[in-house]
């Protein structure tokens, strides 16, 4: 199947492995893009294929406008991956993309097309559960910025010592947080996949009974992980992220860290 230019834009695979039991789409967190999985292939190939779902506004995409309306997301992301679902798959998102991954398998449901064989949320509070803090995409730049730091601890230095990036950066990051803040979770039936979710020990933004209520999003199994490390643990924790997301997918071989 022929898939339309505008459309390759959103996934990629930087590393095919036609051999490979199940393909895991890998979502960005909030501001953030796809070249934060870039060394995931590394690890979990050849027995996971590692893709890459590249959301306007940054990288590659940075002259494109970051997308504001959860609906405006998805629509285009599920037809770029339609041709890719031919083979078992499972969602892997980290915050904001958490989001955007289970918004995603709710769309892949109600189209009647195939299911992830796992959902892998990741430092985010379950979808169902409010939030109280004060909303952040209002804000004044400089306001947005350092609330940004105190929250999450996640405005790279070298963002914040440069004007151009930090000119760059606020546009994107002001958009996925209109999009995570304007969210409203209607209930619909539980997934039949099984969900992992990941929380961080240290993060100040999202606590672990948050992490704990994506378990009422399935009818299957549910597994809670909570690992060293604040808001972006993906990063400082690799090793033991990826044995765990191994594990969780049947593939021993390189499940040797998982806990």
């Amino acid at each position: 199947m022929t898939v339309p230019r505008q459309l390759t834009a959103w996934v990629r695979c930087p590393r095919p492995s036609p051999e490979a039991a199940v393909r895991l789409f890998c979502l960005p967190y909030g501001g953030g893009g796809a070249m934060i999985y870039r060394e995931w292939p590394l690890t979990l190939a050849p027995a996971v294929e590692v893709w890459h779902v590249q959301l306007p506004g940054r990288e590659a995409r940075y002259r494109e406008p970051p997308c504001t309306d959860m609906a405006a997301l998805i629509f285009p992301l599920i037809e770029a991956m339609r041709p890719h679902l031919d083979r078992p798959f499972a969602l892997f998102g980290h915050s904001m993309g958490a989001l955007v991954a289970f918004e995603l398998t709710r769309q892949l449901r109600r189209d009647g097309l195939p299911q992830p064989v796992h959902l892998f949320p990741s430092a985010r509070r379950a979808p169902h559960l409010p939030d109280w803090r004060t909303p952040l995409h209002t804000l004044p730049d400089s306001e947005l910025v350092t609330h940004l730091n105190q929250r999450y601890n996640g405005v790279p230095p070298a963002i914040l010592q440069s004007t151009d990036l930090l000119r760059m950066f606020i546009p994107t990051i002001r958009a996925d947080l209109t999009l995570t803040e304007v969210y409203e979770y209607v209930p619909e039936e539980p997934f039949t996949c099984p969900i992992s979710a990941f929380g961080g020990l240290g993060d100040g933004a999202v606590a672990r009974d948050d992490v704990v209520g994506w378990g009422d999003h399935t009818s299957e199994s549910f597994t809670l992980r909570m690992v060293p490390g604040d808001h972006f643990f993906l990063q400082a924790h690799r090793p033991r992220l990826l044995s765990a997301i191994a594990a969780d997918l049947g593939l021993n071989a390189l499940a040797g860290g998982a806990s």
